[in-house]
């Protein structure tokens, strides 16, 4: 099947359990994504011609028509034909142009990455969307992110409800996104610079956990902060070798399972260990 993916990166290919995966490679935190960004603004129009509010929030539902889509062509491997209406419902809210920097400002609503400085980005939205919908938040879950990067996770996760404790390692980043989500109302959401490694012992143990940076193995200590009955999206890999989205669920009795959900390409997690 012809996909948005295999045409937006035609010399990608990746393989899940010994398969072709329709040929995507979902992308989170990898500068290599965004070598098909340019000229792109050309093509989409610009916030700036028009009311950016009403451009703003077509460009929402337009995203979120392409993730529902997406949703349902994964299913195989995923286990979900359509993400839950409540994971949809925030996408379509959130502002993700507000997440990004200005000069990427009119690409906010692509579904890919963009770059958010110090090396890093926003995640693709159809993978922010499919992390958020595995860990199955409810209202008032207290939820641990690693990797705070601008704050859109995070945000996502405070719309639906989730109390949010997030981890960035690189400072300034850390410093912009506790400012920005203050601005923007996101009090349900404390932050804070350091290893996430480590996770956040004071606030443990955490309903589910999220890692939006690639790490060669589950890191123990994030493990040991999830309560019986919780969940952990990792991506689990090397960098230069296959990652793969990984579902970590711990059960009551403290039993530990992890699932393969499909191949993808973050940034390493950085720190001490």
């Amino acid at each position: 099947m012809q996909n948005r993916l295999a045409k937006s990166f035609p010399s990608i290919r990746a393989r899940g359990r010994g398969r072709r995966l329709t040929g995507w490679l979902w992308c989170g935190f990898d500068s290599r994504c965004l070598l098909v960004l340019a000229g792109l603004s050309l093509a989409v129009g610009s916030p700036f011609t028009a009311n950016a509010q009403e451009y703003y929030a077509k460009a929402r539902q337009e995203l979120v028509d392409t993730i529902a889509s997406m949703a349902a062509e994964t299913q195989r491997e995923t286990g979900r034909k359509a993400f839950s209406e409540a994971v949809i419902k925030v996408m379509a809210e959130v502002p993700r142009h507000e997440f990004v920097p200005e000069n990427v400002r009119d690409l906010a609503y692509r579904n890919r990455p963009l770059p958010i400085g110090y090396g890093q980005t926003i995640s693709q939205p159809y993978i922010v969307a499919l992390m958020t919908d595995l860990l199955d938040v409810q209202i008032g879950s207290k939820v641990l992110e690693v990797g705070t990067g601008s704050g859109y996770q995070a945000a996502i996760l405070a719309e639906l409800g989730a109390k949010v404790f997030t981890i960035e390692i690189i400072e300034p980043l850390g410093q912009l996104a506790k400012e920005r989500l203050k601005r923007l109302g996101y009090g349900n959401v404390k932050t804070r610079v350091g290893d996430g490694y480590y996770g956040w012992k004071e606030h443990a143990p955490f309903d589910a956990i999220i890692v939006t940076a690639a790490a060669s193995h589950v890191p123990p200590p994030l493990v040991r902060q999830l309560k019986p009955g919780g969940r952990m999206v990792a991506p689990v890999g090397e960098r230069f070798l296959v990652q793969y989205l990984t579902m970590v669920e711990k059960s009551v009795d403290g039993g530990v399972t992890l699932r393969h959900i499909l191949p993808v390409r973050f940034v390493p997690l950085t720190g001490g260990h």
